[in-house]
């Protein structure tokens, strides 16, 4: 089984101490390939910094999240811009809305968002999106533009069933992690993980956060690494009543296409 994660924060300072050893587990585990959550503008910078040190392994994003979006600038958007032209970076983001926290004003969010939007309309890349407890405006902001952009993928998908629908009209891919094994909050998506097409399907950690819950054995840390992405791609297959290798094979093809990743021998 070979996959891609498509998100994960290695650049987290959880990573500090053994960040080379986790790269290694997830290679053991059948992760061949990563693509690092730029999440701001020195995180973004780091990301491309530690993708090159992994060069066809690794890949980055460059985006500011929402929740940082207070500290977006000129100097903010000249970055990402000098970054959407370097080597390793595959796409805009993360970028987005978030209302569940509200740690930057929605005003300044919407702005921010568009603005990376604009980026990725003028580069071609796909985007990164992130989106929680803000359908209706992110929705409203991103379908103005859909037609100009490449292609366009829902980070962490954890809405509704009409939430999901609005995006797979728009032709947006659709990121699922771990949210789907955990009891308290992730039963729902369950219901509809058959209604996204085979080839808008990829899968991701978002690592160190959301630790599959459901892990067998048990796992002392509450820190999530890439190495678990498997076990994801086996819930997932198992809800949608798909062999897992079926889903590990589509989604990891999905994901080199997306991000046009190059194949690696074997892979």
């Amino acid at each position: 089984m070979k996959l891609i994660d498509i998100g994960c924060n290695l650049t987290h300072d959880s990573f500090d101490r053994d960040r080379e050893a986790v790269i290694e587990r997830a290679h053991e585990a059948g992760v061949v390939q990563m693509v690092i959550t730029g999440a701001s503008k020195d995180g973004s910078t780091a990301a491309l910094e530690l993708a090159s040190k992994h060069p066809g392994e690794l890949f980055s994003t460059a985006g500011v999240h929402p929740h940082w979006a207070g500290d977006f600038d000129d100097e903010t958007e000249r970055l990402l811009r000098d970054l959407s032209q370097r080597q390793g970076v595959v796409a805009v983001g993360e970028t987005g809305l978030d209302y569940f926290r509200d740690f930057s004003p929605r005003n300044v969010q919407r702005d921010v968002f568009q603005k990376q939007l604009q980026i990725g309309i003028d580069t071609g890349l796909p985007v990164f999106l992130h989106m929680r407890d803000a359908h209706v405006d992110l929705h409203a902001i991103l379908k103005e533009v859909r037609d100009r952009l490449s292609q366009v993928v829902v980070h962490c998908f954890t809405g509704i069933r009409e939430e999901l629908h609005d995006y797979l009209n728009l032709d947006c891919h659709i990121g699922i992690t771990g949210w789907i094994c955990d009891e308290r909050r992730g039963s729902h998506l369950k219901e509809f993980l058959k209604d996204i097409p085979v080839n808008r399907l990829m899968v991701e950690t978002d690592a160190p956060y959301l630790k599959p819950r459901n892990l067998k054995p048990r796992v002392k840390t509450h820190r999530n690494e890439p190495r678990w992405l498997p076990w994801i791609v086996g819930t997932l297959a198992a809800v949608r009543d798909e062999h897992p290798g079926f889903v590990a094979e589509r989604t990891t093809a999905n994901a080199r296409a997306f991000f046009h990743l190059p194949a690696l021998t074997g892979c």
